[in-house]
C-alpha cells in the first residue's frame, strides 16, 4: 500500500501571496560548470546559434589584437570591438613600480592581461593547470607553480626580482560573487602587496571551466557580444602587519580576502581550489 499526502492550496491562501523581492532570492551556487551563461529558452538558444559564427570570428580578431598590438593601441581598439572595461582606480605609483607583487581575485584567465594593460607594462603571471595552448598564446609571461611550497616560494621570489608579478591566491576561478580561500604563500614572498579587485560579466558564454578543454576558456569569454571587466587597484598593504599589529601569513591572507570581498560586495568562503575540482570534476585539480 502506497500512502501519499496531498496538499491543496485554497483561494484564500493564494490571495495572501506576494512577489518575492529579488534580495530574498536563493543565493547562486558557489561552484557550477558548463559554458552557457543564460537561461536556454527556445528564443535565446536560437539567438546563440545565430550569433556563434560571427562570435567565433570576433573572438579570433579580439585575441589577435590582444596578442600582437601594444596596449596603447589594443585597449581602445578592443573597446571599439565591444569589450567594455572600467578602471575604478589606478594610482600612478603602481604604474611606476616594476618589481611589485599584485594579488587579485580570479575571474578568468584574462585577469593578468587586464592588470598589465592598466599598468601599461607587461607582468609575469603564476599559473597552476593552464593549458599549453593558452600559455603559448598569452601576451604576458606565465610560469607554472609546482605545488611544492618551498620550491614555489623560491620561484616567486625570483620572478618578483625580475619584474612585476601577478598572483591569484584563490588558485582557481570563481564565476559567482564569492571568494575562495586565499593561499597565504604570497605573504611570504614580498614585504608588501597591492591588492586588485576584479569583476567580470558575460551574457552568453562563461570563460571558465574544469574540463580538459580549458584552452577554450579565453575563446569562450571573447565570444560574448559585450564582455565586461572592472579593475580596481587598492592601497598597498604590508604583509606582516594588520592595523599596526604583527600578523602571520594566514592572517594577512584572510584579511585581504575580506578586504577584496568588501570592495566587490562578494561573500568570502573557506572553500579551496581542491574543493571546487572535487565537486565539479571528481579530481583534485592537478590534471
Amino acid at each position: 500500500v502506497v500512502l501519499q499526502e496531498v496538499y491543496l492550496v485554497s483561494e484564500k491562501d493564494k490571495r495572501k501571496w506576494s512577489v518575492l523581492p529579488r534580495t530574498e532570492y536563493p543565493k547562486p551556487l558557489i561552484f557550477h560548470d558548463g559554458r552557457i551563461a543564460f537561461r536556454p529558452t527556445p528564443i535565446s538558444t536560437l539567438c546563440m546559434f545565430l550569433w556563434m559564427p560571427l562570435a567565433f570570428l570576433l573572438a579570433i580578431a579580439r585575441a589577435a589584437v590582444f596578442i600582437f598590438l601594444p596596449y596603447i593601441f589594443s585597449v581602445p581598439l578592443l573597446g571599439f570591438m565591444g569589450m567594455h572595461s572600467r578602471v575604478i582606480t589606478s594610482p600612478r605609483s603602481h604604474q611606476a613600480a616594476r618589481r611589485q607583487l599584485y594579488i587579485s581575485n580570479h575571474r578568468t584567465l584574462l585577469d593578468p592581461l587586464y592588470i598589465s594593460a592598466v599598468l601599461g607594462h607587461h607582468v609575469t603571471a603564476t599559473t597552476y593547470s593552464v593549458s599549453r595552448i593558452s600559455e603559448m598564446l598569452s601576451p604576458v609571461r606565465t610560469v607554472r607553480l609546482t605545488r611544492n611550497r618551498e620550491q614555489d616560494k623560491g620561484l616567486m621570489k625570483k620572478l618578483l626580482h625580475e619584474g612585476a608579478l601577478v598572483v591569484c591566491p584563490e588558485g582557481t576561478t570563481c564565476r559567482e560573487p564569492y571568494l575562495i580561500r586565499f593561499s597565504p604563500l604570497f605573504a611570504e614572498v614580498s614585504e608588501d602587496v597591492v591588492p586588485v579587485a576584479l569583476e567580470s560579466r558575460v551574457s552568453m558564454f562563461y570563460g571558465t571551466s574544469t574540463s580538459k578543454l580549458k584552452f577554450l576558456d579565453p575563446l569562450c569569454f571573447l565570444m560574448n557580444p559585450f564582455p565586461r571587466y572592472a579593475v580596481e587597484f587598492m592601497e598597498k598593504v604590508a604583509t606582516g602587519w594588520i592595523g599596526g599589529n604583527k600578523c602571520s601569513s594566514c592572517e594577512i591572507a584572510n584579511h585581504l580576502q575580506g578586504e577584496i570581498g568588501k570592495r566587490l560586495g562578494f561573500e568570502c568562503t573557506s572553500f579551496t581550489r581542491r574543493d571546487k575540482y572535487l565537486m565539479l570534476a571528481s579530481n583534485d585539480g592537478s590534471l
